[in-house]
């Protein structure tokens, strides 16, 4: 998927490309923790909202053990809930080359509707113009390496309806099976309604119609903006400076209308919470000179501890990998301590991590645990 920029929005997307902030002195490892292989979720639960709630309180470490049902009891009337409706595209597709190797793609993004760019896993990389063959009689083209991605053509074929028919749900690399009929439901969130996602936001899994019932029944308002995940965000970090790190890009959208939400939530004393990270960083990419604006863009946006947070009060999201950029940002979010001492009581617990795990509010600062 492609977004047309304006001017304006270019000038935006290369001033957000880089980082708006000097980090201080921090390493990769400064976010790494041991995680039991037995904790990381391999399948989602028979019912979305039946995952547990970790509560937690920004800046303070206190944790309240709860479960995910109960996510009303923890907002107030006024407050406003920040989704991310992308839909997740069936992205993984698998070929062989003209040779005969097997080879799997993972699309990235689409340039247009006949080159895109992804990952790409095979014993040996093919020589620039070399074919893969789809199925029976569908092709595509190797035409080289893009930075940490490789670039893919056709000839014939609409990408998009290529994906759609051969693609699988490309489930983490963390989940150690291949996607099934179940995962075409939920590795979806019920907000999903723009395609452009090779990953889900995975903090609005654990929404349902009930839960959101219980939501209006207290008074919460909810709003939805679109931030296409890429593949990127499985990408690990590769250097130990987080100074020298370079972060993915994403496209994402803001409406005027969303914008306005937020604004009348602030000034009715009303507190904003993003679902999940995605929502988080589309807030405060299009927030980055201090003041929140509806724009379509691309961002680079890279939060680490030291980030100033310009919009968001609160944040709901699940449990992430050791050393991932998405650590890295709720560390800045909750802070670094208190976020070690989270996981490890979540560890400790027995919480379900990653994608199909368990999930945990951070409340602002002026809020606590107790009900």
């Amino acid at each position: 998927m492609t977004i047309a920029l304006n001017s304006a929005e270019v000038e935006f997307a290369l001033y957000n490309s880089s980082l708006t902030y000097l980090l201080p002195a921090m390493q990769k490892s400064d976010f790494s923790f041991k995680l039991p292989e037995e904790l990381i979720a391999q399948v989602p639960l028979p019912v979305r909202s039946a995952s547990r709630l970790l509560v937690c309180q920004r800046h303070s470490g206190e944790t309240e053990d709860r479960q995910f049902s109960e996510l009303a009891d923890f907002l107030q009337p006024g407050d406003l809930i920040v989704f991310n409706n992308t839909r997740v595209i069936p992205a993984r597709i698998y070929g062989k080359k003209d040779t005969g190797g097997r080879v799997e793609i993972l699309l990235e993004r689409m340039q247009d509707e006949k080159k895109f760019i992804g990952m790409m896993r095979c014993s040996k990389t093919p020589q620039p113009g070399q074919k893969i063959l789809i199925g029976d009689k569908r092709t595509l083209i190797y035409e080289g390496r893009e930075g940490d991605f490789f670039q893919f053509s056709s000839d014939e074929d609409d990408i998009a309806e290529l994906f759609e028919e051969f693609g699988q749900m490309p489930l983490p690399p963390y989940i150690h099976r291949q996607a099934d009929a179940t995962d075409n439901e939920r590795y979806q969130t019920i907000f999903a309604q723009n395609p452009g996602a090779v990953a889900a936001p995975t903090a609005s899994l654990h929404f349902d119609e009930t839960i959101l019932e219980s939501l209006k029944i207290k008074g919460v308002n909810t709003a939805e903006i679109t931030l296409h995940v890429g593949a990127g965000t499985f990408q690990p970090v590769r250097v130990d400076d987080l100074n020298q790190h370079i972060m993915h890009s994403e496209s994402f959208d803001l409406s005027a209308e969303v914008v306005e939400k937020i604004q009348q939530t602030k000034a009715a004393g009303g507190r904003v919470f993003a679902a999940g990270t995605t929502s988080l960083r589309t807030l405060e990419a299009a927030s980055a000179d201090g003041e929140l604006k509806a724009m379509s863009a691309e961002t680079r946006l890279f939060i680490t501890p030291g980030y100033k947070f310009n919009t968001v009060d609160g944040l709901i999201t699940n449990f992430h990998l050791s050393e991932s950029t998405l650590l890295m940002l709720v560390s800045a979010f909750a802070g670094m301590d208190e976020i070690r001492h989270i996981y490890q009581h979540a560890i400790d617990k027995q919480y379900r991590f990653f994608s199909y795990g368990d999930a945990m509010i951070i409340l602002p600062e002026a809020q606590t645990v107790e009900i």
